[in-house]
């Protein structure tokens, strides 16, 4: 046998030995099941130590990256606590791939694809905005993958866009609409609303609108601003002219009214300002709405619970400085996979993570929540407050004015 013949037949050899090996490797589980170290079912097969794998898409650049940067750091101090800082469930350590959405609905696609191929995610968590997020939510359902969305908050998320892989930790803009309404809607009030052009400004003055009608308020202006602007006074203008008894601001991220609308002297034309109080670099903006009655979905200081507790002193501790009013919310999405988890007994599998999850209540730094089978969307606690003046802070306090329960401020279902 010459020895280009044998050098052939050890080729072909080769490559059939590789070939009857990728068929003997192949998966023959359940859609949706984990990887490496699942059984056909999804289970765990004992003593896997193969690593749980989680994508987080956040905006760490990009108009919303100050939000994106807290959801993180909540994250990952959310699996310390979870896991009793093992970061490990089950014994199997959990890994998390962060990556920056840049804000951007395309390159929060390419992302998330990236994820779910490549590095092979059991989840997906995100995204800071509500675009991104509703551009990816296709994709959770064409790889059959939990998706927790934190802490984008447009009602079509868990509305006219949901599929049953959707789970929402963070509250939606009907939530804030009840909240926002309670406080300063009524039987004959005119209100005006403030919003950016784009889904959660324009889903946040939907709920608003219904929420407030239905208590027998106005809504006799909606003006919408570009949300890259920085000069919202002709918008401002408009709202003066037509004189409301309230004006209503849905707000996210950098570019915020507040100045402008002190600038032009709204409350002292007799029109009060209401909106959702944010993060600490918005507070900081908003020294001329001191006296403001409003709402929030969090501030460090509001909660009274042992979650809560740990996270400000951890925070403090590690970051020396509180907890931004993302933070909780990244923690709660973490909170929510561990839990997941446990509740199955480590079966990665995604139909066995549905039936889970559905119904599940779980303790957060907000207090306990709960995924609403309907439609999965975490029920929770949201705070009336009133911003105030205290010595040694930089920034309008928001002083409790009451705790509105999950139950107060549960959304329509939207979905069906």
């Amino acid at each position: 046998m010459s020895k280009a013949l044998r050098k052939k037949i050890w080729f072909l050899l080769a490559a059939m030995t590789l070939l009857l090996s990728a068929c003997g490797g192949a998966s023959t589980g359940t859609s949706g099941q984990g990887q490496t170290g699942q059984s056909e079912t999804g289970a765990p097969a004992e003593g896997d130590k193969t690593p749980i794998k989680i994508g987080v898409l956040a905006s760490l650049t990009g108009a919303l990256e100050n939000y994106g940067k807290q959801t993180v750091r909540g994250f990952e101090l959310g699996i310390e606590y979870a896991t009793g800082s093992t970061n490990e469930v089950l014994g199997r350590p959990i890994e998390f791939i962060v990556e920056d959405t840049e804000t951007k609905q395309e390159v929060a696609v390419q992302k998330a694809t990236k994820l779910l191929e490549e590095d092979k995610v059991d989840f997906l968590v995100g995204s800071s905005s509500s675009a991104d997020t509703i551009a990816v939510l296709p994709l959770a359902e064409e790889y059959q993958k939990i998706m927790v969305v934190e802490p984008a908050a447009a009602d079509s998320i868990t509305g006219s866009e949901w599929n049953r892989y959707i789970f929402r930790t963070a509250r939606n803009s009907s939530q804030d609409a009840i909240a926002a309404a309670t406080a300063i809607a009524q039987e004959g009030v005119t209100i005006a609303t403030l919003a950016q052009d784009y889904a959660y400004g324009r889903d946040g003055v939907s709920a608003f609108k219904a929420a407030a009608e239905a208590l027998g308020a106005k809504i006799i202006l909606e003006e919408y601003a570009d949300p890259n602007a920085t000069d919202v006074t002709a918008h401002i203008q408009k709202i003066i002219d037509a004189k409301p008894d309230y004006l209503y601001v849905v707000w996210a991220g950098a570019n915020t009214p507040w100045t402008q609308l002190g600038d032009m002297k709204v409350q002292e034309r007799g029109i009060k300002i209401s909106t959702n109080v944010a993060d600490f670099a918005a507070l900081r903006t908003m020294w001329d709405v001191v006296g403001m009655e409003g709402f929030t979905l969090y501030h460090y200081t509001l909660p009274n619970n042992e979650v809560n507790d740990w996270l400000v002193k951890t925070h403090q501790e590690r970051f020396g400085e509180p907890p931004d009013i993302f933070t909780p919310g990244g923690m709660t999405a973490a909170i929510a996979i561990v839990e997941a988890i446990k509740q199955t007994g480590g079966n990665l599998d995604t139909e066995a993570l549905i039936a889970a999850m559905e119904g599940m209540h779980f303790m957060t730094p907000k207090g306990m929540m709960s995924f609403r089978p309907d439609d999965h969307q975490a029920l929770q606690a949201m705070y009336a407050v009133r911003l105030e003046k205290q010595d040694g802070v930089d920034y309008p306090v928001p002083v409790l004015v009451r705790e509105m329960t999950p139950e107060e401020t549960a959304p329509p279902i939207q979905n069906k």
